[in-house]
């Protein structure tokens, strides 16, 4: 089952919503979220390990519906019974101009992706052109890896970035 961003916001209002859980990282929830309660962080990666009873009412969130729409899976599988998957998550929450909470001076984890990636493509390029053409190399093997995530939805690259001291610095501030 899944609802819009504006179903979700009308059952928070009510006091209809008990458990709401953002998958994402704990860096990108960090740095930008619902300002909504109840809202908790519990990342993809760790959903397995999820303690509520199986009909409990949950109600999952992510950047865009994606990672929630895998948790949502995976919850079923685990034998959840009720598990609503929030459309089009964070980005949508955000479009339709809902109350978010940022932290200041934080890049996302997806901004930080797009300037690594923007930068070691450049520099495969340029380096190919003017050091050598086997740095054409480090372009196509970035390329790649962008292509690989935009078609599963895994990008190795962001879980990398969000293991990296400063992200880990502004979880532990924030926690």
């Amino acid at each position: 089952m899944n609802i819009t961003t504006a179903q979700l916001r009308e059952k928070l209002k009510k006091g209809e919503i008990t458990h709401l859980i953002d998958v994402r990282t704990t860096g990108e929830f960090h740095s930008e979220r619902f300002d909504v309660q109840p809202l908790v962080n519990h990342p993809l990666d760790q959903i397995d390990s999820l303690d509520l009873p199986k009909d409990a009412e949950i109600y999952l969130t992510c950047r865009s519906g994606n990672r929630s729409g895998k948790a949502q899976q995976r919850l079923q599988e685990l034998g959840f019974t009720h598990v609503i998957n929030v459309e089009g998550g964070f980005l949508a929450w955000q479009a339709a101009k809902f109350p978010v909470t940022k932290t200041k001076n934080v890049f996302p984890v997806l901004r930080q992706v797009q300037i690594a990636a923007g930068a070691l493509i450049l520099l495969g390029a340029l380096g190919s052109l003017y050091i050598a053409p086997a740095l054409i190399w480090l372009a196509v093997f970035v390329g790649a890896g962008l292509t690989f995530a935009g078609l599963t939805g895994t990008c190795g690259m962001a879980i990398l970035i969000a293991r990296m001291p400063w992200n880990k610095a502004m979880q532990s501030q924030e926690a």
